[in-house]
């Protein structure tokens, strides 16, 4: 999305409707949030707490939010946009493109993704279990059947991915604002129970309650970082609706809605309610308790259903940008371009949610370990922000440490606290994020090399022209359309004359190339170059969340200036065999080993590139690396 559609579209008159949209997709992640969050607290923060306790613990919930979600991510992150996109591999891309040579800036946006992955398994199975463990208060004896309910849940959500979610999603806004609308209302009850409560807005609680507890301070952080386990949503989803939508959706009334429920949590408890039972359920009068967990059910299946459809665009970003080979990508929706499916992606992710589903057995145990990676995902975006304001911003250097060291203390201290989860299952969204930022590297490094080996063989077109005139090699009728990724003589080509003999009369050589920028506008599309009589070579430009499709490239203005005989045209596209380089600069075995497996799983680029299969003609090369 260019920055002047996000400008159009922001200023129109669905600014309202875009926030509902909004609602549905960006917020599900923290909205569901109060179902486990508070419990969690007071859980590590030890039996019978004091009023006192309470009201800190409150007050640092309440802070949490405003620093880390209003002010960093809403204020901050939000106005860094790579014309009009989001999210830590678009910020990525956008310090990137000036300057390729920063190894940095790519490990915190590599890491950083991957660290979203590991995450992103969690959510599903702790936000789902949190909703259906309110069935406990009313039947006690279906505590055995939930994880099996929860597990049932999950796999079907993850099975009618396939279909689209277009149609359902529709309802997505609607259900969610009401959930806001539900513990909002919930909230004020509490508060209403014991008003004392909103003292706790009063930052000197939470300060005090931090200097004065020792241990059982620095471990609650732990838990109450759980309250901004979504905030990347918000910078992640900002081009599907746009910057303001999504400011109108958080201050407006999902904001509002965390802080009342979270204060009449507290109020709860500072009445006498029993805190070894989940107190968001205890709110609720026992005659609407069935009704609300239903609609907590509901919500949390939203919010994992934002989790997967985000793990696809975030794929579809990183194969596009050339840090995860091709993969199948299906349009579930002809009208909106954000509703894809990637079958690895989502089954993998369904695998790795319902294991931790049943491995954890319970959102409490689950919250152990949750929150250590996006912790690490959230201080790899301070530093890009740091730079960002340094660099597009061109703030000085000491206000640029200043804002950026209040956010870094904060996500230090926060990931400090996750750190002490790592034994207690945070190893395993963490272990999932490292495999896969090895997965990204070994990746890109070994496309890197194979280009540059295929780049360092490529014949100038002006020889190779000359070759064939010089054997006069016969021209044959048709077209020929050979992909490349050299400037060059495409490698391809020269094996095809080499064994055919033959030459079509009319020869195109095709390089795609994925700019650093979210999409690339139709009139800066193609760059077509006229190397010699009936030889082109054309570039074709698209950004990183953008599906490139050669067949319908060809309807281009610019290519049908060519009188190309469209009717006899031929796609040539190589397929590499990866082989063990003899001496020096040669990849390690084990990385050549996974890349080769890689690049023979990977999608065909008949696929990938939308390609006439029956126009296709594959020429096998080997790539020694």
């Amino acid at each position: 999305m260019s920055s002047d559609n996000v400008t159009e579209k922001q200023d129109s008159p669905g600014l309202k409707m875009l926030a509902l949209g909004a609602l549905g997709v960006v917020f599900g992640d923290i909205g569901t949030s109060p179902l486990y969050t508070l419990k969690t607290v007071l859980f590590l923060s030890g039996e019978a707490p004091s009023p006192g306790v309470i009201l800190g613990l409150l007050s640092l919930i309440f802070w949490t939010l405003v620093i880390v979600t209003s002010l960093k991510y809403a204020m901050f992150a939000m106005r860094m946009d790579n014309n009009g996109e989001g999210g830590i591999m678009a910020l990525m891309s956008l310090l990137v493109n000036k300057n390729s040579k920063r190894p940095l800036v790519i490990f915190a946006g590599i890491f950083g993704a991957a660290l979203i992955y590991g995450d992103g398994a969690i959510t599903p199975a702790i936000s789902v279990l949190s909703a259906l463990e309110g069935i406990n208060m009313v039947l006690p004896e279906s505590k055995t059947v939930i994880v099996t309910a929860t597990v049932i849940i999950l796999v079907t959500l993850f099975s009618i991915q396939a279909m689209g979610t277009a149609k359902i999603g529709k309802l997505f806004g609607p259900i969610m604002a009401l959930w806001f609308i539900v513990i909002a209302a919930l909230g004020i009850w509490g508060i209403v129970q014991h008003p004392a409560v909103l003292v706790a807005l009063n930052p000197a609680h939470g300060v005090k309650f931090l200097f004065s507890h020792g241990m059982a301070s620095f471990l609650v952080l732990g838990g109450v970082f759980l309250c901004v386990t979504g905030a990347e949503a918000l910078y992640a989803d900002m081009g599907h609706y746009g910057r303001r939508p999504i400011w109108l959706a958080w201050f407006g009334l999902v904001f509002p809605s965390l802080l009342l429920n979270y204060a009449g949590q507290a109020a709860l408890i500072l009445s006498g309610a029993d805190v070894t039972e989940n107190i968001f359920y205890r709110l609720c009068p026992p005659s609407l308790l069935v009704p609300l967990v239903i609609l907590a059910t509901l919500a949390t299946i939203i919010a994992s259903q934002a989790i997967i459809s985000g793990a696809f665009s975030m794929t579809r970003q990183a194969i596009q940008l050339g840090w995860l080979p091709r993969m199948r990508i299906k349009q579930t929706s002809a009208e909106s371009y954000g509703q894809i499916y990637i079958g690895v992606i989502n089954w993998l992710l369904m695998v790795a949610t319902v294991f931790l589903t049943v491995f954890f057995q319970s959102s409490d145990r689950l919250a152990a370990a949750y929150g250590i990676a996006v912790s690490f995902t959230m201080i790899m975006t301070t530093g890009l922000i740091y730079v960002s304001m340094r660099e597009v911003w061109r703030w000085n250097l000491v206000i640029s440490l200043l804002v950026a060291g209040v956010f870094f203390i904060v996500d230090i201290s926060f990931l400090g606290a996750n750190l002490i989860k790592i034994l207690e299952g945070g190893y395993i969204p963490l272990l999932m994020a490292v495999a896969l930022y090895i997965v990204m590297m070994v990746w890109h490094r070994g496309v890197e090399t194979a280009s540059r080996i295929i780049q360092d063989k490529t014949q100038p077109v002006s020889e190779f022209l000359a070759e064939i005139e010089m054997h006069q090699v016969p021209r044959v009728p048709g077209t020929a359309v050979f992909l490349t990724r050299s400037s060059g003589t495409p490698t391809i080509m020269r094996w095809h004359v080499s064994r055919n003999g033959s030459l079509h009369a009319q020869v195109l050589a095709l390089n795609i190339h994925i700019d650093n920028v979210p999409r690339v506008s139709p009139a800066e599309r193609l760059q077509i170059c006229k190397v010699a009589p009936n030889f082109w070579h054309i570039k074709a430009h698209y950004g990183f969340i953008e599906q490139p499709d050669i067949s319908s490239l060809f309807s281009n203005s610019k290519i049908q200036e060519l009188n190309l005989d469209k009717e006899t045209m031929t796609f040539y596209v190589g397929h590499e065999t990866i082989l063990r380089r003899q001496g020096k600069g040669r990849m390690p075995a084990w990385q050549r080993h996974l890349f080769s497996l890689m690049v023979r799983n990977s999608a065909h680029v008949t696929d990938h590139y939308h390609l006439p299969s029956d126009r296709v003609v594959e020429i096998s090369r080997q790539v020694a690396l």
